[in-house]
């Protein structure tokens, strides 16, 4: 393990690196990084079997450390998960180039013409935990929106986000473009993370993608600017107005389909009216699916429950387990989320739209759906190939981050020798 000063040592030239990246990146021409996505995707593709093998050494090590079954299966690499990455690798290869698009033009009676174009933000820092997919989301998004990337992922997906890393810099070399555009830091040292935090000089944004423990971490020792994915404290509100067969169908879809992700969700709030038909129903399918269902005094009567602690409201269990309690209506769910939730992803059962419109004018949440599963709060669902992360802040970037999202912008002002009166 490297001393203090060593990783220290390394950060500070991995970051010039990057910086020195990022400026000829500003300017690659669209097919250049579209062609760095396509190698790359192809590559990871026919790499797919020692993918695989690295993936194994990943599982070992995590099942070494206990990780929890649903951390398992967020680390785990199988064939088909590789597919995924190659098929997130080239839609967005495909997307159109966000860099240089004009988001706005006018004129003023000064004479100027003024254009807002969008520029990369720079070099981004990417901190992620335990998912390998990661790094090729993470470093294709940048790349495709300019931008020098460096990526420190998780101890526990060590040998599979070197792997993948690899085949992200044989399509950037074969592009032509700078090998540091797309950075791995190799080293599990926590101090690694430290170091990267404070390289003012060469980062220019920070993005956590991992639990509560690590975000918490970065938004205290940071001193670049960070774009927060706090907890998803997922929420679904069954209304009276809800259809019981969607109903069933989309909170099923949305705790089981994969619990360790953000968009699983975690608490359910059932309209009084609705409680002895809808919620008896969806309750007990949740039991019958294996899932434990920790409830408030009212629905402790149901057979196969348990009772809820305070702790479980605002809880991200990422496993089989869900909350669930009743509410007078639409305004007392929507008092719970602002309570308990976590900005992050929120649903709506009903088939009332004034309800559902009152729902989504006051849950602050940076995406809220309707009869739909929370499952979708991804950005490659959102038609974005891919995201870096959800963000549940508000400046700059919300909601899925995407190519798009990790842009800038400037000003273009152009005048004919025009002078101000």
């Amino acid at each position: 393990m490297k001393d203090q000063t060593d990783i220290a040592t390394m950060m500070q030239d991995i970051g010039a690196r990057a910086k020195a990246a990022a400026a000829t990146l500003a300017y690659a021409p669209a097919e250049t990084k579209r062609e760095a996505l396509s190698v790359a995707a192809d590559t990871v593709w026919a790499r797919r079997a020692a993918i695989v093998e690295a993936n194994a050494k990943d599982m070992e090590f995590g099942r070494d450390k206990r990780l929890s079954d649903a951390m398992l299966d967020r680390l785990l690499l199988t064939e088909a998960r590789i597919e995924g990455i190659v098929e997130g690798l080239r839609a967005i290869a495909g997307q159109d180039d966000p860099v240089g698009s004009v988001m706005a033009e006018w004129d003023r009676p000064s004479g100027l013409h003024i254009k807002r174009v969008r520029t990369p933000l720079g070099v981004i820092g990417v901190i992620y935990e335990s998912r390998p997919n990661v790094t090729a989301d993470a470093g294709a998004l940048c790349l495709k929106a300019g931008n020098a990337v460096i990526l420190r992922g998780g101890s526990e997906s060590f040998h599979s986000s070197g792997a993948i890393h690899a085949c992200l810099v044989e399509g950037l070399r074969s592009a032509g473009l700078p090998e540091d555009a797309i950075q791995l830091v190799p080293t599990r040292d926590r101090a690694a993370v430290s170091e990267l935090l404070t390289l003012t000089e060469y980062v220019d944004v920070i993005v956590p993608r991992g639990g509560k423990g690590l975000v918490g971490l970065v938004q205290r020792e940071a001193r670049v600017p960070v774009f927060a994915h706090l907890e998803g404290i997922v929420h679904i509100y069954v209304d009276a107005d809800a259809d019981p067969v969607k109903a069933l169908d989309v909170i099923l879809n949305a705790k089981t389909r994969r619990t360790g992700i953000c968009g699983a969700a975690e608490c359910l709030l059932i309209h009084r009216d609705v409680v002895d038909t809808i919620g008896q129903g969806v309750i007990r399918a949740l039991i019958d699916a294996g899932v434990e269902v920790r409830t408030d005094e009212t629905l402790s009567a149901i057979a196969g429950t348990s009772r809820a602690s305070d702790s479980d409201w605002g809880c991200e269990y990422l496993d089989m387990i869900i909350a669930a309690r009743v509410v007078d209506d639409v305004d007392a769910a929507i008092d719970h989320i602002g309570r308990y939730g976590s900005n992050h992803t929120d649903c709506i059962l009903t088939e009332d739209d004034g309800v559902a419109a009152r729902f989504f004018e006051r849950v602050d949440s940076a995406i809220l759906m309707r009869n739909a599963s929370t499952q979708f709060a991804d950005g490659g669902e959102f038609g974005m190939g891919a995201e870096i992360g959800i963000a549940t802040g508000k400046l700059h970037a919300r909601g899925p981050v995407g190519a798009e999202q990790l842009t800038s912008f400037k000003y273009i002002v152009v005048g004919d020798g025009t002078l101000r009166s």
